[in-house]
């Protein structure tokens, strides 16, 4: 069983920066898609940056790019969002996920392709 473990969230301003964790354990093989959403109320889950855990290709939505980098630590089994120049719009419930599906800097998944979830970490960016 997969267990993701978030933390990192805060309340930060405009401008300001803030680096995500997410532990992940459990894992039986070793290409997962790893990715982290968000999501406010109201709204639809939305897919932020995502990993290929066995190539280490990644993929971001349009409104984080050249801002936020995903990346891996495959000794520590964590995954990581560091997030800058943060936006009020960027305020959201993060969430870490992984998936027995492949993604690419072409392909993104949906939610529906991610089997396993963190319980979520709140980012607040003010104006």
């Amino acid at each position: 069983q997969v267990q993701l473990v978030e933390s990192g969230g805060g309340s930060v301003q405009a401008g300001g920066s803030l680096r995500l964790s997410c532990a992940a354990s459990g894992y039986t093989t070793s290409n997962y898609c790893m990715g982290w959403f968000r999501q406010v109320p109201g709204k639809e889950r939305e897919g932020v940056a995502a990993i290929y855990t066995g190539g280490g290709s990644t993929t971001y939505a349009d409104s984080v790019k050249g801002r936020f980098t995903i990346s891996q630590d495959n000794a520590k089994n964590t995954l990581y969002l560091q997030m800058n120049s943060l936006k009020p719009e960027d305020t959201a419930m993060y969430y870490c996920a992984a998936g027995h599906t492949y993604c690419s800097s072409n392909y993104f998944p949906g939610s529906w392709a991610f089997a396993y979830w963190g319980q979520g970490t709140q980012v607040t960016v003010s104006s």
